[in-house]
């Protein structure tokens, strides 16, 4: 077999179906854009849905592409098996409504077997059909497979619910005996079986149905072909490795943590190698999803960065690494896939600088978690259970990002059990909350067959010409109808010109009128979307009759369009604000532009300070008052990109890009419209910064006569705030209120000193007061404090002086209660714990609360119960 490296094999299949008039189609980013059914591109084919439910015509209806991909829903198996990857890419060949199965089966047999590409030996490989695709069966055979190398499985057929599906041909590589793990007469000792000699490297989905809502498969007006190929898979095939991890894409990572280790080495220790695979797994993924401008967060794809740095790091532990080492991976990373994936070396430091952080973060969170874990072993111990809760193992797994077989592992050296069925009860709920969560948006649309098949053209003027446009009209549709006529009520048209801007890139299309040869209003364009074939496709409200050919004068509503082209220049110019404030890192995540205002979503991660945020507002309005020429020039793709103009990372670019210039300060590519001029902008005023999402920042904010009629009005809330503060000038409000506050803080001192007195006088009574319960002396007290923080120096007190074994204090403030509980260590040794006596009496006020064996605090909204849960307390305590 050919010695190839990883790269070779990625660009081999990219070249061969370019010779066969694929396209090659960049990978795409990571972070899905404009599909909430995803949390991460988890497929080559999650890029194309757009073009598989015919939403969008691609230019070339063949094309193909090595996408990288994430998927965690199997991720306690990444390390323990031969094939388990969180990050992956997969090489795939898509046909939209082009070839079909003769094609993509001859192709992929050459691809497979000629010697010019990968040179495989057919007697290597076997074929798996869906039992009622006969037609892939004589195919396979046609093109050299013997009849005894396909077989039939039931379960080939592709179906992901609603949209395109259909049957599907799996590939398998005999591995040969070596790897046989089966007996021979295993059922699942063959090539579509569970075991490790038949290994699958390549899917082929035959798209030929829609799966409908009521639940019926018709045929598709546009066949398509999807396949996927697993590149790491296959590099292990040319490789001769046992796993994909004996890999040039995971050796040099393995290596490197082999060196940081100081004395561990892979290969040595079964446990070990474990730890040194999902290290090398998920350095790997954190690094590209990183690099795609996703951030560690306590929610969504955040969420699992975070988890996938915890994991490698409590697995970098076992390999005795102690201080930060996952950092110093990210470049290897970047080395490994610099052919394919440039920028993850050129970002490689940024993504250091992140994972640095969250290493630091997460070693001050292991010490809390180690300390946690030891005191539940303790205490499951100390009660005489064997076996530590499921509840306890889900919350280190939750909040301390403990793997559930490190807590095993941990409850085991101290012979302990873990109740593995109590802890998939709560994974089992968190899954329901993520998936409950989740948009139910369908993943992938039913074609539209009709918009599909339209192809006249429509040519969009409105950089130019936004009145008097006169367009003929190519085609009504109605009720999914083409139509030749239409009286009134909601159609869709399409003109062979119009000056209306479609939907796109964030910036809402333009609303106006149409007009009739006898300048009499005929319908009101309400929406603009861009059809599969790139006509503007107009929704309008029709009011007087329209016919099929005739000619319009289409009208675009100006001072709607102004607003919005100048909030549209706007957050270009707060993009490049933004990088140079907050550093190059930051990438847009979205946008949204509107007559009113504005959107802007940023990658970032941390805060933006006040000060920042200030300084990006004067940049803006900086380059407004400079009165900078805004320009745009129609060009090439990489003339664009010598030019300097930046590309939104969630947008797909054509060979023509359009690039946008504010002067010298802003180029970016740009389909949006624009002001002349800068200065049209005339104000620019930030209304509100916030985190949106994991490492995703939002800003809104105003321009022109908004931007005017919020400081307008934020400067009478100052003069009202000044009549209130008895400022003479607006200049002194700052200086009045900085008073006041000092003012109300020395009273506030004041307060606490008189309750502190009070709370000492009240003591002596309190704990005078000590009665006997079943051998144990309790104090059971009301007393009169502000709260809680009064409750605790009681506390403090007590323990200082030790008046009692046990201390049970409670206050009534307004409707609500608060309720404290204090153990001495004696007591605590000898069974009665503080968490246990609040859960008893707590619930007497109408509240619920915990804490430590040897204190535990609760709230109640029930003051009158109160008494009651004194007295539980004494009652409690006669029963221990």
């Amino acid at each position: 077999m050919k010695k190839l490296s990883s790269s070779e094999i990625r660009q081999m299949y990219l070249d061969f179906f370019h010779e066969k008039g694929h396209t090659i189609v960049p990978s795409a980013s990571l972070v899905p854009v404009d599909d909430p059914t995803l949390l991460w591109i988890n497929s080559g084919v999650a890029t194309m849905k757009k073009y598989f439910d015919g939403s969008v015509v691609p230019d070339n209806p063949r094309m193909t592409s090595s996408q990288k991909s994430i998927r965690t829903n199997d991720i306690e198996n990444v390390g323990r098996t031969a094939r388990h990857h969180t990050l992956f890419e997969m090489l795939g060949n898509f046909s939209v409504g082009d070839y079909f199965k003769k094609e993509a089966i001859t192709w992929a047999w050459e691809l497979l077997t000629s010697p010019k590409w990968f040179g495989w030996d057919p007697e290597k490989l076997y074929m798996t059909v869906y039992p009622k695709d006969e037609d892939a069966a004589k195919f396979w055979e046609a093109a050299g497979v013997k009849p005894d190398h396909i077989v039939k499985v039931e379960d080939n057929f592709w179906d992901i619910g609603q949209g395109p599906s259909g049957p599907d041909s799996e590939i398998f590589y005999d591995r040969g005996e070596a790897f046989n793990n089966l007996d021979d007469d295993d059922p699942e000792n063959y090539p579509g079986g569970e075991n490790e000699r038949y290994l699958e490297v390549w899917n082929i989905v035959f798209s030929q149905f829609n799966h409908t809502p009521e639940n019926t498969y018709e045929p598709l007006p546009r066949k398509n072909i999807d396949t996927g190929m697993g590149l790491e898979r296959v590099v292990s095939i040319f490789q001769n490795a046992p796993t994909n991890f004996e890999t040039d894409l995971f050796l040099p990572i393995i290596r490197k943590t082999e060196e940081l280790s100081a004395g561990k080495h892979y290969g040595d220790n079964k446990q070990d190698d474990v730890s040194f695979k999902v290290i090398a797994d998920h350095a790997r993924a954190i690094t590209f999803a990183i690099s795609d401008g996703a951030l560690p967060s306590n929610e969504g794809r955040g969420y699992v960065i975070r988890r996938l740095i915890r994991r490698a790091i409590l697995h970098g532990q076992k390999l005795g690494l102690k201080e930060a080492f996952l950092d110093k991976l990210v470049p290897i990373v970047g080395e490994i896939m610099q052919s394919h994936y440039p920028d993850v070396l050129k970002n490689a430091s940024y993504i250091e600088k992140i994972v640095a952080s969250e290493e630091s973060r997460f070693n001050e969170t292991l010490n809390d978690g180690l300390n946690l874990l030891n005191n539940l072993i303790a205490e499951t111990k100390q009660a005489g259970n064997d076996t530590l809760s499921g509840a306890a193992a889900f919350k280190l797994y939750d909040t301390y990002g403990f793997p559930f077989e490190l807590t095993k592992e941990y409850a085991g050296d101290e012979n302990l059990q873990v109740d593995e069925a109590g802890f998939e009860v709560e994974m089992k709920a968190q899954r329901d909350r993520a998936r409950n969560a989740r948009s139910n948006a369908k993943s992938m649309g039913v074609q539209r067959s009709l918009l599909i098949d339209i192809k006249t053209p429509s040519e969009y003027v409105g950089y130019d010409e936004l009145t008097d446009v006169q367009g003929v009209l190519n085609d009504i549709i109605v009720d999914e109808k083409l139509v030749d006529d239409v009286e009134s009520g909601t159609a869709e048209m399409i003109f062979s010109k119009t000056p209306f801007y479609a939907e796109m890139g964030g910036q809402v299309a333009d609303r106006g009128v149409i007009l009739d040869a006898n300048g009499e209003t005929v319908a009101k364009v309400t929406d603009v979307q861009n059809a599969p074939n790139k006509q503007h496709l107009h929704t309008v409200e029709v009011l007087k009759p329209m016919h099929k050919d005739a000619t319009y004068t289409l009208n675009v509503d100006l001072a709607f369009h102004a607003k919005v082209e100048k909030n549209h220049t706007a957050t270009h110019l707060l993009d490049q604000a933004l990088r140079d404030v907050l550093g190059e890192h930051t990438q847009q995540a979205g946008s949204l532009v509107e007559p009113d205002y504005l959107r802007f979503d940023f990658t970032h991660f941390g805060q933006v300070t006040a000060e920042e945020l200030a300084k990006v507002e004067q940049i803006v309005n900086d380059k407004i008052w400079a009165a900078l020429p805004v320009s745009a020039i129609q060009t090439d793709q990489e003339t664009g990109h010598k030019m300097g103009a930046i590309a939104v990372f969630t947008q797909k670019y054509g060979k023509i890009v359009r690039v946008v210039s504010i002067g010298d300060y802003s180029i970016e590519f740009d389909g949006g419209t624009h002001v002349k001029n800068s200065s049209e902008l005339g104000l620019f005023k930030i209304v509100s910064e916030a985190g949106v999402g994991a490492g995703v920042r939002r800003v809104e904010a105003v321009t022109s006569k908004e931007a005017f009629e919020l400081l307008a009005s934020e400067e009478q809330q100052l003069k009202q705030l000044a009549v209130q503060v008895k400022a003479p000038k607006l200049t002194d409000v700052v200086t009045r209120v900085s008073q006041l506050q000092a003012d109300l803080k020395a009273e506030q001192q004041k307060s606490a000193k008189l309750e502190g007195r009070l709370a000492k006088q009240q003591a002596g009574a309190v704990f005078d007061q000590v009665d006997t319960v079943n051998g144990t002396t309790l104090i059971a007290q009301q007393v009169e404090v502000s709260g809680m923080d009064q409750l605790r120096q009681f506390g403090d007190t007590w323990k200082a002086k030790q008046y009692s074994d046990v201390l049970v204090l409670g206050t009534a403030i307004g409707d609500k209660v608060n309720l404290l509980v204090a153990v001495s260590d004696e007591k605590v040794k000898a069974g009665i714990k503080a968490g246990d006596l609040i859960k008893a009496i707590a619930p007497k006020v109408g509240g619920g609360g915990g804490g430590r064996p040897t204190l535990a605090q609760a709230g109640g909204k029930n003051p009158a119960g109160l008494p009651a849960a004194l007295k539980a307390a004494h009652d409690w305590l006669s029963e221990q």
